[in-house]
């Protein structure tokens, strides 16, 4: 008995040994993470019918209690038996394969035995039948769970299919005497290879689905790490400045030969092997590339012929083409070249086409910030351009009444004006100023009024010197003195004064403007800023369309404060403290 052990063990361990082989190879991978497929399944009854095969002409001659091994038997007498790992191999495509697979391969094995025929051999038969739906169950029942039976339930399906096989050998033999006899004598060593076989078995397919998943684990890391640096460049477009510095990256961080991005009609980078003549700013060509664009499906190619480069010295053999979307249409392609074409694995596919995703999101989203900005810009601008256009009509009848009596006064007139027209137009070309221009805007806009009105008001400014060159929207100010002006001394002709105020708070600026006019009823302040808000005087549109501007540029935080009592009105913002320099600089990167 415990020579026959050995010799058992010995063939298990030529059937491990393929299945070890097998494991570390990326086609036999890729069949097992597709095995519910049908192709695949296909693929699983061929194998393990080969190994099934094998096992039955490498078995174990047994002639009454005697072991006659050395050979490969086609053939056995009429009083012989084989001890095999038959059952081991059956077993394992089901727990692999599910029902179907184990069937096709019990039927194989069945028939296989019953060709090289012995002492009642049509058992092995019925009892491959009866085991290949044992483990084809439990195989089904993994797959279910998109699982692998664990090492101990193969161990305990290895047992029970090695039971079944004595129990057919007992119940259906006609020579109860000799199958008696083979029983006392294969039933110990049998089910102890074929349990501890299928639990090995399994244990490499599962060491190998670890390791597969570890890679995964390190391949996220690595996606996330590529989205993260490559962010900026996809965000900004696909152009040829973005796609070579992100095709560089992925080069460096990825286990590839050389990466290519291309738009629908021209390759906008190539990084790597093969760059002496794919190069950048030149027609697609090849024919994977504008098939996945034609199919907008992820392409492979194992050959230089699959790949379509016609040159006779390109070091490329392999190659992932996936297609990059933007806005659901397919906008260019991402390119990953291999000069082994057998490096690639199912990991490799799923990397390459979850990067695709990522990077088209990441171009959908540079495209939507992108028009964002513009719309954002044109709001602004179409804001700014709603300066109240009868301040205008009003200075030109003030300066043209003013002619008539002081001609020199008239003549400074007209140049505050011209000022105040400048100012205007800068405006509506720039989204910032700095607040010494604002200033000069102010100062134009008082000169004019207080031509109108002599004597009525009283502007003071207590500016701090720092602020000068800082960044403001174009009107802030004159805004919010107009709006003192006009609301908050009305019918009254003295003693109105305005301060206009600005100071420094750790990375903010305070722009204020107080008056100590009448103040502003409690009923209607929730409303300013937010809405038109209806008076004696105006509606506030122009307070609502400043606070747009100023959270369309600055966010929420810079929303317009007011502070009101019967004693006067403070209005202040904060924005964020900036010289004009820096500004136009962060404005002119993300345009």
């Amino acid at each position: 008995m415990f020579n026959l052990f050995m010799l058992l063990l010995e063939r298990m361990g030529l059937i491990i040994l393929l299945a070890y082989i097998l494991m570390n190879i990326n086609y036999f991978k890729n069949i097992m993470n597709q095995r519910e497929q049908l192709h695949a399944k296909v693929k699983l009854i061929f194998i393990f019918s080969c190994f099934s095969i094998l096992s039955n002409f490498t078995g174990i001659q047994i002639r009454g209690n005697e072991i006659i091994s050395g050979t490969l038997y086609q053939h056995l007498p009429h009083d012989a038996s084989m001890a095999n790992t038959r059952v081991l191999t059956i077993g394992v495509s089901g727990l692999v394969g599910g029902p179907y697979v184990a069937l096709m391969v019990g039927i194989i094995s069945g028939l296989v035995r019953v060709y090289i025929g012995g002492a009642d051999a049509y058992t092995y038969f019925i009892s491959s039948i009866f085991i290949a739906l044992l483990s084809g169950y439990f195989g089904r029942k993994a797959m279910r769970a998109h699982q692998y039976p664990t090492a101990l339930k193969g161990a305990l399906v290895g047992v029970v299919s090695e039971v079944i096989q004595m129990l057919c050998i007992l119940v259906f033999s006609h020579h109860p005497q000799l199958s008696w006899n083979l029983f006392s004598f294969i039933s110990i060593p049998m089910i102890m290879i074929n349990s501890i076989g299928t639990a090995i078995f399994l244990s490499i397919i599962l060491s190998t689905i670890r390791q597969e998943e570890e890679t995964r684990a390190i391949q996220t890391h690595d996606v996330l790490q590529l989205a993260n640096a490559t962010l900026p460049y996809f965000r900004s477009g696909l152009n040829e400045r973005s796609a070579k510095r992100a095709a560089e990256i992925i080069l460096n961080l990825m286990q590839v030969s050389a990466v290519a991005i291309t738009n629908r009609r021209d390759i906008l980078t190539h990084v790597g092997a093969g760059c002496d003549h794919h190069v950048a700013q030149k027609a697609i060509i090849t024919n994977l590339s504008k098939e996945a664009i034609r199919t907008g499906t992820l392409k492979e190619a194992y050959s230089r012929e699959d790949i379509g480069c016609n040159n006779p010295n390109c070091p490329l053999e392999a190659a992932i083409v996936v297609p990059l979307y933007l806005r659901e249409e397919v906008a260019g392609t991402l390119k990953l070249y291999f000069t082994d074409r057998t490096v690639i694995t199912t990991s490799d596919k799923q990397m390459a086409s979850g990067l695709a995703e990522i990077f088209s999101s990441q171009i959908e989203l540079g495209q939507a910030e992108m028009q964002s900005a513009l719309l954002r810009d044109a709001e602004i601008k179409s804001l700014q351009a709603q300066v109240n256009p009868h301040f205008f009509f009003n200075a030109i009848n003030t300066i043209s009444a003013m002619i008539r009596i002081n001609s020199e006064k008239a003549r400074d007139l007209l140049l505050q004006l011209s000022q105040f027209f400048r100012s205007n137009l800068q405006g509506a070309r720039d989204n910032i100023i700095t607040l010494e221009q604002e200033l000069q805007q102010v100062e134009a806009y008082i000169s004019l009024e207080q031509a109108r009105y002599p004597d009525r008001f009283n502007i003071q400014f207590k500016i701090a010197p720092e602020t000068k060159h800082a960044n403001v929207p174009p009107f802030v100010l004159q805004i919010l003195v107009e709006n003192a002006i006009k609301h908050a001394f009305t019918h009254r002709k003295k003693d109105n004064r305005v301060l206009v105020e600005t100071s420094t708070k750790s990375q903010h600026m305070r722009l204020s403007v107080t008056d100590n006019g009448r103040g502003i009823p409690e009923e209607k302040l929730p409303q300013l800023g937010k809405s038109s808000v209806s008076s004696e005087s105006g509606t506030g549109s122009a307070l609502e369309n400043l606070n747009r501007r100023l959270t369309g540029l600055f966010g929420n935080q810079a929303q317009l404060h007011f502070d009101s009592n019967k004693k006067g009105t403070r209005i202040y913002c904060d924005i964020p403290y900036q010289h004009h320099k820096e500004a136009l600089t962060h404005e002119s990167y993300h345009r």
